[in-house]
């Protein structure tokens, strides 16, 4: 039987997560992960028509359902032009700056299955023939992809079957230091997937029946706005966003705890569900954090556009340099696994 939380076992599933590629639109291999994973665990789950996962575990009581989610589809992009110069320019997939994939191994995905390696470079990299390669501006004009391939135009290109429209995936530099760091891109959002799959199954393998029925939703369309919006079934009381907490200047969130988001661009998230995790945090010695993402959104925002009469909150693990160089602590891991953990097993607030 495993002793949970397993930070270790939780850490080498955040190294396979974010080792599939899979921005967002292009997610079909790691939602089948996800699946094989839970379906292993005798977990009931299906898919959604826009690709995304849904894993139920049964409770006490059926009128009264709570949902959670994480995404698994990450920042990318795709090929927006194939250049006479034998590169390509890319466009981007989700809310980040040219800047943060500076130098930056990728794959090349064609719709025929094949891959391809690269590198993202200004296209004035050399300071011995460029005079502006310090100063010029890293977007969408100056930079693009160096093909790993000999290619010299765009006829030597489209022979490798590339075209405009393959998605482009980084290479996400996976790390895990002795004193407890990972860093990695793509922990947003797949350190809390990869939380979700531990908790399934910390439930399963402890027999727990929970008091109400708990869906999971492996969403993979949060990054552009629309993962979380759909699905939700009538019954849904409670929808809990598990997704990263923003550092920076003026955060209170940080890499050792869970972050408890009370607003971000959306609004306030629901007072009373957010008192009920502080109180669950205090009295399991969770180590928790309350903070405000200015520049945010998350599925349970977009849920709460869409319509749906629930009471939503977001929580998650702090991760540093969101959108670019990530790094977390594993006892961010800990103590967002430990506050989900107690979360499933309670009563739903009042409303």
């Amino acid at each position: 039987m495993t002793t949970y939380p397993n930070v270790s076992e939780t850490k080498e599933r955040i190294k396979q997560l974010v080792s599939i590629p899979s921005p967002s639109g292009n997610t079909f291999k790691v939602i089948q992960y996800v699946e094989n994973f839970l379906r292993d665990l005798n977990v009931e789950t299906k898919r959604n028509r826009k690709g995304g996962l849904i894993a139920t575990l049964p409770g006490k009581n059926d009128s009264e359902h709570r949902m959670l989610t994480a995404h698994v589809d990450t920042l990318g992009a795709m090929v927006k032009e194939v250049k006479g110069n034998g590169r390509l320019r890319i466009d981007l997939i989700g809310g980040f700056r040219y800047n943060s994939i500076e130098g930056e191994y990728c794959e090349i995905h064609t719709s025929t299955g094949d891959v391809y390696t690269g590198t993202i470079l200004m296209h004035q990299t050399s300071v011995h023939v460029y005079k502006d390669a310090g100063d010029a501006k890293r977007d969408q004009t100056n930079m693009e992809v160096r093909i790993d391939a000999k290619v010299a135009s765009a006829e030597d290109i489209r022979a490798l079957g590339i075209e405009v429209g393959d998605f482009v995936s980084f290479d996400p530099r996976i790390q895990e230091t002795a004193n407890g760091f990972i860093k990695s891109r793509h922990l947003d959002d797949k350190a809390s997937v990869g939380i979700l799959m531990q908790l399934i199954k910390r439930v399963k393998e402890e027999n727990i029946t929970l008091p109400y029925t708990t869906h999971f939703l492996i969403s993979n369309n949060e990054e552009i706005g629309y993962g979380g919006n759909s699905n939700i079934t009538s019954e849904t009381v409670e929808y809990l966003a598990v997704d990263m907490g923003a550092m920076g200047d003026g955060q209170s969130t940080d890499e050792y705890t869970v972050s408890i988001c009370v607003k971000d661009s959306s609004g306030p998230y629901h007072y009373g569900l957010r008192k009920h995790l502080v109180n669950i945090a205090e009295s399991n010695d969770i180590g928790y954090k309350l903070d405000i993402y200015p520049y945010y959104g998350s599925d349970a925002s977009a849920a709460i556009r869409a319509g749906h009469d629930i009471i939503h909150g977001l929580v998650g693990p702090g991760i540093d340099s969101s959108h670019a160089f990530e790094r977390t602590h594993e006892s961010s891991l800990i103590h967002t696994e430990n506050l989900l953990y107690y979360y499933i097993k309670s009563n739903i607030v009042s409303y």
